[in-house]
């Protein structure tokens, strides 16, 4: 009996070096132990010297095999090194076996592939990052729990998405790190271990709660282990619990026993549909999915609405998603969304109260590398997207919109407007307040540390205007 140590769960090169010279010298896969070095054992390579050399011998496999091995042995089947050496020795009799799905090895192998690459895809789009400090000095930190052995293969899609932020993916077998050079691999952590949540997992919350339709349940569209990998896993069994309530039992008695009202007849009623369903936020949102009124659409990832509650009598208007709202969906969550959420926090307005948005929906930028560098939307990229500005101010009606911005003041105000000029005075523009500010990005930019701490207090005594306006008509009213 052969025992061959490999040097740890995921060894390809190991396992490939140690097959080769196995079939060479026609070690049957029966006389064959696979299994893992620990510390006090030896490696692969000196558990193979008892085995000659066959330098004249040589065989070849498919192409397919060697992916479908390289994925397959990530797979937590503790047989998985025995199976592909199995699969490996038919292969050189039977060169076209991988075409026979019906054999039991092919068929196991290609499910474990398959279940390798979706736990990949679940990662890709599942994992949400936790901020560790504030603006510079910030570090994004995500756990999560893959069912297999996947974060070296799934690491390099978030270095290309997330190129200019640093990042460490921790999971129960390895750690991942990005310092926006290169990746690196360290041992696993326990959950324990990993930082408490933060201010970008309430804006997760927030969001999906504000999207969720109990109309469109279906429980069982992700597994529920995955649950424990989003920061949304808190809010996700009161949503279904209050939906299922809402559709059984005493609900629908109740709303049985009620007399029907007189129905308008089907265009009338049609009609008043399509207008209640356009004053709604959520429908103007699916609707400005596929916006192509710009070329902006072409490279952004995706549409970035505004954000916040119907009722909100603030409006925050900014100037386009920049690289991380972009990739997340939802305004101001990157460095400026931060810089925001201090802000507001310091001039006592509650974000879940506004309503926030931009006046561009698309992110705007030229490549760099790796790296998205922002650019100003131009005047006709503003004017295409100011619809959607007017179709939300519609249906918010806020008593005040704050433009945040030279962008956000020409997209709310019909013209350029010098931002100086007009700073922290209310001006009135067709029956809506309207004050102008600074955007957030613009107080990340400055270089000396006091000019910032003087424009950043000058930037929440702009937002105390808006506070003290807000209080003002609440009491009026």
């Amino acid at each position: 009996m052969r025992i061959i140590v490999l040097d740890n769960d995921t060894d390809f090169e190991g396992w490939r070096r140690a097959a080769r010279r196995l079939a060479l010298n026609d070690v049957k896969p029966a006389e064959v132990t696979w299994t893992i070095r620990r510390d006090d054992e030896l490696s692969s390579a000196s558990c193979m010297n008892e085995l000659p050399d066959v330098p004249q011998a040589q065989f070849n496999v498919p192409a397919k095999f060697v992916e479908l091995a390289k994925a397959a042995i990530l797979h937590r089947n503790d047989e998985r090194f025995a199976l592909l050496y199995r699969l490996l020795w038919r292969l050189r009799s039977h060169h076209d076996l991988l075409s026979a799905t019906d054999d039991p090895d092919v068929a196991e192998v290609h499910a474990m592939a398959r279940a390798v690459y979706c736990d990949i895809d679940r990662m890709h789009a599942h994992l949400r990052f936790r901020e560790i400090g504030r603006e510079r000095a910030a570090h994004y930190v995500a756990w999560f729990e893959p069912e297999h052995r996947i974060v070296e293969l799934a690491a390099p899609f978030f270095a290309g998405r997330f190129a200019d932020m640093p990042w460490s993916i921790l999971t129960p077998d390895v750690s991942a790190h990005w310092d926006g050079h290169a990746i690196s691999i360290t041992p696993g952590v326990a959950k324990s271990e990993v930082p408490s949540e933060d201010r970008l997992e309430e804006a997760w919350r927030r969001h999906d709660i504000g999207l969720f339709n109990p109309a469109r349940l279906k429980v069982m569209e992700m597994p529920q282990a995955y649950w424990r990998n989003l920061p949304e896993d808190s809010i996700i069994k009161p949503l279904i619990e209050d939906a299922m309530r809402m559709t059984s039992g005493p609900f629908i008695a109740r709303k049985a026993a009620e007399p029907r009202k007189p129905q308008d007849p089907p265009m009338a009623r049609k009609q008043t549909q399509n207008a209640q369903a356009r004053d709604t936020i959520s429908a103007l949102r699916d609707e400005a999915a596929d916006c192509r009124a710009c070329p902006l659409w072409k490279d952004a990832t995706q549409t970035v609405f505004g954000e916040g509650p119907q009722s909100a009598t603030l409006m925050l208007v900014g100037e386009q998603p920049g690289d991380k709202e972009d990739l997340a969906g939802h305004p101001f969550v990157g460095p400026a969304g931060q810089m925001l959420d201090r802000a507001l926090e310091d001039a006592g307005i509650d974000r879940g109260k506004v309503y926030i948005t931009n006046a561009v929906k698309h992110f705007k930028f030229v490549p760099r590398g790796k790296v998205r560098l922002h650019q100003k939307p131009n005047t006709p990229e503003i004017r295409a997207c100011r619809q959607w500005y007017e179709r939300e101010l519609a249906a918010i009606k806020p008593e005040l919109v704050v433009a945040l911005g030279a962008t956000a003041a020409q997209s709310v105000l019909g013209k350029i407007t010098p931002i100086n000029k007009n700073r922290g005075q209310l001006i009135d523009h067709d029956g809506t307040k309207v004050l102008v500010t600074v955007h957030p990005s613009y107080l990340l930019r400055l270089p000396h540390e006091k000019a910032k701490a003087l424009e950043y207090q000058r930037f929440i005594d702009d937002l105390k205007i808006a506070a003290d306006q807000l209080r003002n008509s609440a009491r009026a009213a």
